[in-house]
């Protein structure tokens, strides 16, 4: 039997981190582990993890999701880790779910239905794809949950806030870019994923619940400021040699709607934080052999998109609806 690690980013908010490990030692297929990294919590967040169980691994400071995730996977030598934001909460056969489909040797993460916590009958995402724009698209969100979401099927990326994970798979490609600091870094891994050929499953029957932005906010000029860098340093990675007009339209939305909600100095001061942070580095293209079928497979990524905007009747799709138009799909 496979021993599996949970592994939970933490900085304060106590009484979420408390939920979520409640539901983790009410699983009907317990934990092996369960390690919080704690970014220097101000509160008693440590005292009662350590009370209900868990391994706590203190940073004393903000480090980042990334930096956290990447000192929790050091942590363990599970077969298997499960990533979860602290603001989650899991059903009880969640675990159990996802581990009924690790018997496939191409299976290399799973990640089920993500409901929000305040209406449970609205979804908060299953799972991510991207856009030639170098922006990514957590499927389902904002939308009416149905039959349309209820698919097994194999997916390209798996979002962290809800994931398991094969531990060989970051010993193999890597662990986090801890310069994504929070926010994209699982897209960027999701890349890396795909250029390995590595698959993923999405398992509906596994059920999480999510706050969302617990620890910022949503439309938080930080969390705004946060995703335009990393949108920058994403498209640095990846989309050179890729087709400019398409990114050049998807991150000029993107910036309308920060601009929408009161943030467009958070957009583009976080933009031209990336690109002084991208003219400044000398990372290279790494060698990789799948590079040549990258743009395939973003576009392939993109048509997913394509088909559940023409799904969708939300706010979100308007975004989708208008890049598709402008990037003349």
């Amino acid at each position: 039997m496979p021993t599996v690690a949970a592994i939970i980013p933490h900085w304060n908010r106590r009484e979420l981190l408390q939920e979520l490990l409640t539901s983790l030692n009410l699983q009907t297929r317990r934990f092996d582990e369960i390690i919080v990294i704690d970014n220097g919590s101000t509160d008693d967040s440590v005292a009662m993890a350590q009370q209900a169980g868990a391994y706590v691994l203190s940073l004393n400071q903000n480090l980042g999701f990334a930096a956290a995730v990447n000192r929790g996977i050091a942590t363990t030598e599970a077969d298997w880790v499960a990533i979860l934001n602290n603001d989650v909460t899991l059903q009880p056969d969640w675990l159990e779910h996802l581990l009924k489909n690790n018997g496939d040797p191409n299976i290399h993460f799973v990640t089920g239905k993500i409901l929000r916590t305040a209406d449970p009958k609205i979804i908060d995402g299953t799972y991510d794809e991207i856009s030639r724009g170098a922006c990514a698209h957590r499927c389902g969100a904002d939308q009416l949950d149905g039959p349309f979401w209820n698919q097994t099927q194999t997916i390209r990326m798996a979002p962290m806030t809800a994931a398991l994970f094969k531990r060989d798979l970051f010993r193999e490609l890597g662990t986090l870019d801890e310069t994504f600091r929070s926010y994209l870094e699982d897209v960027d891994f999701g890349i890396r994923c795909g250029r390995a050929g590595k698959r993923g499953m999405y398992v509906p029957q596994a059920v999480a619940h999510h706050r969302g932005s617990s620890t910022l906010g949503r439309w938080n000029k930080d969390t705004v400021w946060l995703i335009a860098r990393n949108q920058v340093l994403l498209a640095r990675k990846y989309f050179r040699g890729q087709a400019l007009a398409p990114l050049l339209v998807g991150q000029l939305l993107w910036g309308m709607v920060a601009l929408r909600h009161g943030l467009g100095w958070a957009y583009l001061t976080g933009k031209l934080a990336g690109l002084g942070q991208a003219l400044t580095t000398t990372e290279t293209r790494e060698n990789n052999p799948a590079h040549a079928q990258f743009g395939e497979w973003i576009r392939a990524s993109e048509s997913e998109i394509f088909q559940i905007t023409n799904h969708a009747k939300n706010q979100r799709s308007i975004y989708w609806r208008l890049y598709f138009w402008l990037s003349r799909r």
